[in-house]
């Protein structure tokens, strides 16, 4: 079931979170010495908290048996755009369709907020997310290589 994030469930968001990307970190050789920007290592209570109280981003969860263990954010920007955050899936709940259900619900979320275009950033290397998100229908637009990331950053669009 997706639904709202409540308030007392931001630190099993981190969490998830953490656990989540930890994994591409780990295939891709990402460390908190070489990556200390990347989601899986600088996520905190903190910044999810200022996420929901001060950019009051929409934010998700899947639960299954009252374990959370998917989850996404919408940053709602300008020109009828967003840009899709933090779409995680724990280990053991991949392959069941979990990401795809909260990927689509993403998308009815966010034309529901009045946007027509998503905005989606990935770890360019990692060409099985690039296949998966264009199977689901958004356009791959470009790269940055940005010096406190070891990978380069994907830059991909939905329209809504």
């Amino acid at each position: 079931m997706i639904r709202e994030v409540k308030r007392e469930e931001i630190p099993a968001c981190v969490n998830l979170i953490k656990k989540s990307f930890k994994t591409v970190a780990d295939e891709y050789g990402f460390t908190e010495e070489n990556a200390p920007r990347f989601t899986a290592f600088a996520t905190t209570d903190e910044r999810l908290y200022w996420h929901m109280d001060g950019e009051h981003r929409p934010m998700y969860v899947f639960e299954v048996d009252g374990v959370l263990c998917g989850y996404y954010s919408l940053l709602l920007q300008n020109n009828n755009e967003c840009e899709l955050n933090n779409l995680a899936v724990l280990p053991e709940y991949r392959h069941k369709g979990i990401g795809k259900e909260l990927l689509e619900h993403s998308f009815k979320i966010a034309r529901s907020k009045g946007c027509s275009l998503m905005n989606i950033g990935i770890v360019e290397e990692n060409t099985r997310l690039r296949k998966w998100y264009e199977d689901n229908g958004a356009v791959h637009v470009g790269t940055k290589k940005f010096d406190f990331f070891p990978f380069t950053c994907g830059y991909m669009k939905k329209e809504l």
